[in-house]
């Protein structure tokens, strides 16, 4: 795909945040929207259903983690990446936004080389599942990469790109254990700091609607997935 047929959209209520990051987008040759509140966002998401959006937390009328939650509500958003752009870099913060379905996290204040390598980190996962797309099964789950949705007993679970990530590592080799470093270096990268209950959060998601038998912590190691019968 070409930059300029990528769509992103940037959602802020401080107007420099806008303008300067929207320059340096616009510059990379990508399409830029803006908004300036969760609301705003929602409405412009629904219209221009862009690829990429980097969502501020703090904000009035609706935050960022409202607005998320509520985007990735819609079916025709279900697949767009979201990450939070924000000067909040709590621990907790960093899970609100992970419960809340973000794939990543960046903090403010960033360089603007910084946030375009970034940001072209994130969309190369648009390439990776356009060309490397495929579907396998283990037991009765359905691990679709094309439409990165889950099929369990025939029922479809759609997940969030970053907990579909997990759980495509986790499952590509069921049984083995993924040590925590593996697991935040493959699914987030080296370069995303993230907190250390990230991966638990998602485990946690994971567990709710795959199903908690599936999932196997290994205390001060990682994690690991089972079929259901095959890890007693």
């Amino acid at each position: 795909m070409n930059k300029s047929d990528i769509r992103i959209l940037l959602v802020d209520d401080e107007p420099d945040i806008l303008e300067i990051v929207g320059y340096n987008l616009k510059n990379e040759g990508y399409q830029v929207f803006t908004a300036n509140n969760g609301q705003e966002a929602i409405e412009s998401a629904k219209k221009n259903t862009p690829h990429l959006i980097l969502l501020d937390i703090m904000m009035p009328e609706m935050d960022g983690i409202e607005a998320c939650e509520k985007i990735r509500n819609i079916k025709t958003l279900e697949n767009v990446i979201i990450s939070f752009l924000t000067a909040r870099g709590e621990d907790y913060s960093q899970v609100a936004g992970f419960e809340a379905g973000a794939d990543d996290y960046i903090t403010k204040p960033i360089k603007p080389k910084v946030l375009i390598s970034k940001i072209k980190s994130l969309l190369r996962r648009l390439n990776t599942q356009q060309n490397g797309a495929d579907t396998f099964s283990i037991g009765d789950i359905v691990i679709d990469r094309d439409e990165y949705v889950v099929h369990k007993a025939g029922k479809k679970i759609a997940l969030p790109r970053k907990e579909f990530e997990l759980f495509s590592l986790l499952t590509s080799k069921p049984g083995k254990v993924f040590k925590r470093e593996v697991i935040l270096d493959t699914v987030w990268g080296n370069e995303v700091v993230v907190g250390g209950r990230t991966i638990d959060v998602h485990i946690r998601k994971l567990r709710e609607k795959i199903g908690d038998s599936h999932f196997k912590t290994v205390k001060g190691v990682g994690y690991k997935f089972v079929l259901e019968g095959a890890d007693k």
